[in-house]
């Protein structure tokens, strides 16, 4: 299966650069993934789409402001640094800038309060740091530390919670769950009032959400192992809905790819809480176990995240939507417009 059969072409200015001033105000299309049929609406309309008996899985990560900016002790030269998985101990795996003068060994100075030393290397700009400091790390770094925004943002967010889900409580992230930027707690009421589910699960999004394909063949991609956890009570609301036949929808990729995680790992069988490290790859030609339905934003051609989507709804289905998406000047990525695939 060849990465370029997920190439299309993306005009830049649908690249969404800040959000809406309204979370739900966002334009939704929906996409039947039997025949492939679209309908275009508003993401309040996706109160209608549910049933009493679903069940809606939100991934309840916060974001940390995982980017510094500091400068190399020797020679003062500026150097960048997004934080991306807690090794304990002091010691951070990360991607810094620039990679080619940020060698291990290297000292890394955020003003007066924090230091980093350089450890170990891997490809892509990758360092295991050890942080030097006195006091509380998450007080330094949420007085130091910046949103890290993805890198086609080109705007200042003034307000960091704009960044965050309504419902974000565990942090560790070093990205938001996009698609569940579109949720107000007015929405989420109105939809529990329907008689919907409302389950929480845990995956802190890392590296895997910014390395790019760099193969040619889909099957040689390796994921980069994210966290998750999935606790009895959402495990055993899971259970029950599929006891009763009821669809379990996912809200962003992040949340489909815990729910199938643990949906390999039961191999069929009632899920139970379940944590640890999670490198699924999905594409097609893979066979879904938990989730029926996908709340999702629009992603970049030949990323991992369009073949996720295109294994839930058919390769066609999905490069057909997205075509309909650039033609009706749906907004891109983050902090973009949203499809429902179901």
């Amino acid at each position: 299966m060849n990465v370029d059969d997920y190439d299309f072409e993306l005009p830049e200015e649908l690249i969404a650069q800040t959000p809406l001033q309204e979370r739900s105000a966002s334009r939704l299309l929906m996409l039947n993934k039997a025949d492939g049929q679209l309908r275009h609406g508003h993401f309040t309309d996706i109160l209608d789409q549910f049933q009493p008996g679903d069940t809606l899985v939100l991934n309840d990560t916060r974001v940390i402001p995982a980017r510094l900016f500091g400068v190399k002790e020797d020679t003062g030269a500026k150097a960048e640094v997004l934080l991306l998985k807690n090794l304990g101990e002091d010691r951070w795996e990360a991607l810094v800038k620039p990679g080619k003068k940020l060698k291990t060994g290297a000292v890394i100075v955020f003003g007066d309060e924090l230091r980093a030393v350089i450890e170990d290397e891997s490809d892509m700009g990758g360092r295991t740091l050890r942080f030097i400091y006195q006091g509380i790390f998450q007080e330094i770094l949420d007085r130091l530390g910046t949103m890290p925004l993805p890198p086609y943002i080109k705007e200042t967010l003034e307000d960091r919670e704009r960044y965050q889900t309504v419902y974000a409580r565990q942090e560790g992230s070093a990205a938001a769950p996009t698609a569940g930027l579109h949720f107000t707690e007015e929405l989420l009421a109105q939809i529990a009032d329907k008689g919907v589910n409302i389950a929480y699960i845990t995956l802190h999004v890392g590296l895997g959400t910014f390395r790019p394909m760099s193969v040619d063949k889909v099957e040689e991609h390796v994921m980069h192992a994210e966290y998750f956890e999935i606790s009895q009570e959402t495990a055993d609301i899971i259970n029950e809905a599929r006891a009763r036949g009821g669809r379990i929808i996912a809200v962003g990729t992040t949340s489909c790819r815990t729910l199938e995680t643990a949906g390999q790992q039961f191999q069929g069988k009632a899920l139970e809480a379940c944590s640890g490290w999670t490198d699924i790859f999905i594409y097609p030609g893979y066979d879904f176990t938990v989730v029926n339905a996908l709340i999702t934003n629009f992603h970049l051609p030949k990323s991992t995240l369009v073949m996720l989507v295109s294994a839930l709804a058919g390769r066609e289905h999905v490069l057909a939507a997205y075509r309909e998406a650039i033609a009706e000047s749906y907004r891109f990525f983050s902090f973009g417009d949203a499809m429902f695939i179901y």
